[in-house]
């Protein structure tokens, strides 16, 4: 692999726009985190398909590269921040790598300062940059304690198109096509079985406590599920706090197998590819699930959809919630970082059973 660049899976078309013209070459930069780098997949997937003549590079994580396969003239750009490019003069040396990358025009969904640092180099060659509006303020007023305005603010997935159209190509996130499932390794099949029953994948953890169930009711949660009939069902996770639970849950219960540190990144998310529902916290395997149209049903804790973080596509009512009168400051940080005082157990005010009753409500109207 060249330096920063993943080529793998991905082809230029060289296609120019109906009148004509050569459409430009855009870089796009979204280094972290996981959930927020699959929301972009689906923004990429529209802008894409109406602008088929777009070269998109994507700046990002090694690590990410094998969400992005498979979307016409798309290749993914190693940002490789612990490394070659740490600090001041390791971005400078970035940003001169892709000016060599010939970029056009510059499409700042991260608006951090790694990305900032870059888009000064960026100006300074003259390469125009739009950079997201993340709704700082608005988030400011949905998620303090006094005189909260609580209200749905606009989806990260707009926010990242709004980029777009701010470059001269605006695009409609209703006309995205969903990829298919992804074809399973052998290994994987071999772990996972016939498809003959419903596959449930369950991502019990995410990255601040606040948002994960505690593990004393989800463990309830995994014991109803497994004594149902016909499913299957899948851990997700891998964090070294993680693993020993996701193992010992494993040893528990019969049909619950654990993920986690078994297969590749590209196995894992052909797996999920072919779930028939995904049960998340607010994390990212939530949004990888989306990716494929896997309906997902989201527990949240002291974050909320309003903030704009549902995965792709996915109906409000797969979001549980916990008793907002018990706990009126919800939420009270977007990331889930903020825990007032008496808000360290807001997740115990959703019953396990209201999970089962959800996960069971929509894998009935999930046919195989």
């Amino acid at each position: 692999m060249k330096r920063g660049s993943a080529k793998k899976g991905a082809s230029f078309s060289g296609k120019e726009s109906a009148a004509g013209e050569k459409l430009p070459h855009i870089l796009v930069i979204r280094l972290s985190a996981m959930g927020d780098v699959a929301m972009v997949v689906p923004v990429i997937r529209v802008l894409t398909s109406a602008y088929p003549g777009l070269k998109i590079t994507v700046l990002t994580r090694a690590f990410f590269a094998p969400m992005f396969a498979g979307i016409p003239n798309v290749l993914v750009y190693e940002a490789d921040v612990n490394g070659v490019h740490s600090g001041i003069i390791g971005l400078g040396r970035l940003a001169k790598e892709l000016r060599d990358e010939e970029i056009d025009l510059v499409a700042d969904l991260h608006d951090v300062l790694r990305s900032n640092v870059l888009n000064s180099v960026f100006y300074l060659f003259g390469i125009p940059v739009k950079q997201i509006d993340k709704g700082r303020s608005e988030k400011k007023a949905l998620t303090r304690a006094e005189n909260k305005i609580f209200r749905p603010l606009k989806s990260t997935h707009q926010r990242y198109a709004d980029v777009f159209e701010a470059l001269g190509y605006p695009v409609n996130l209703e006309e995205h096509h969903f990829k298919q499932s992804l074809p399973l390794s052998a290994e994987v099949k071999s772990f996972t079985g016939a498809h003959d029953i419903k596959w449930l994948g369950i991502a019990p953890f995410a990255q601040h406590a606040s948002k994960s169930y505690p593990s004393d009711l989800m463990e309830e949660v995994l014991e109803s599920l497994q004594n149902k009939q016909n499913i299957r069902i899948f851990l997700f996770g891998g964090g070294a706090s993680e693993l020993p639970k996701l193992q010992e849950w494993e040893k528990k219960f019969a049909e619950i197998h654990s993920v986690a540190g078994k297969f590749s990144f590209e196995e894992e998310l052909a797996l999920i590819s072919n779930l028939d529902v995904m049960l998340s916290m607010d994390s990212g395997n939530g949004h990888m699930a989306a990716m494929y149209e896997v309906p997902v049903i989201t527990v949240w804790g002291l974050t909320h959809p309003y903030a704009g973080f549902v995965p792709f596509n996915q109906p409000i009512e797969n979001s549980i919630l916990p008793d907002l009168e018990k706990y009126p400051l919800i939420p009270t940080s977007i990331y889930g970082k903020t825990v007032p005082e008496g808000y360290k157990d807001a997740m115990r005010s959703i019953p396990p059973a209201n999970i089962v009753n959800s996960v069971i409500e929509v894998l009935d109207n999930n046919r195989m």
